[in-house]
C-alpha cells in the first residue's frame, strides 16, 4: 500500500469508534497514577480535599491549573467514550446486530453521546455553570 492510498482511504464511522475506544482505554491506563492521586487526595481529609480542589485553580507544582483541567477533561472524555462504546459492543453482541447500517447508526450515537456529555461536564469543570 502506498502512502497516497493510505491518505485517500476513508475509515467507516464504526472503525473510528473502534479506534477511539482503544485510544480512550490507553489514555485511562497511562493516566492511572493521576487518577489514583486524584481519588486519594480528594477523599483522605478535608485538608487534602482543599489541596485537590486547589490543583484545578493554582496547578500542581510547575503545571498550571488550566492544564490540570484539560487533563481532567481528557479523562472525562476517555471514560465516557470508553464506557459508551463498551455498552455499544455489549449491545451488539447480545442482539447480534452486525449489519452495516446498525454499526453506523450505533457509532453515530456513541460519538454524539460521548461528545455532548463531555461538553456538558467540561462546561461544569471550567465554571460555565
Amino acid at each position: 500500500m502506498r502512502l497516497v492510498d493510505a491518505v485517500k482511504y476513508r475509515l467507516p464511522l464504526a472503525g473510528v469508534v473502534s479506534i477511539l475506544h482503544r485510544v480512550s482505554g490507553l489514555l485511562m491506563f497511562v493516566l492511572l497514577p493521576l487518577i489514583v492521586w486524584f481519588f486519594d487526595t480528594s477523599l483522605s481529609s478535608e485538608i487534602s480535599f482543599e489541596r485537590f480542589a486547589g490543583a484545578f485553580v493554582s496547578g500542581i507544582g510547575w503545571v498550571p491549573g488550566w492544564l490540570v483541567k484539560l487533563v481532567a477533561l481528557a479523562l472525562i472524555w476517555s471514560y465516557l467514550h470508553h464506557f459508551i462504546a463498551g455498552v455499544r459492543h455489549l449491545w451488539m453482541d447480545m442482539t447480534h446486530s452486525v449489519t452495516k447500517e446498525q454499526g453506523r447508526s450505533s457509532a453515530v450515537v456513541t460519538l454524539a453521546a460521548s461528545v455532548v456529555l463531555t461538553l456538558a461536564l467540561g462546561a461544569k469543570l471550567f465554571g460555565l455553570y
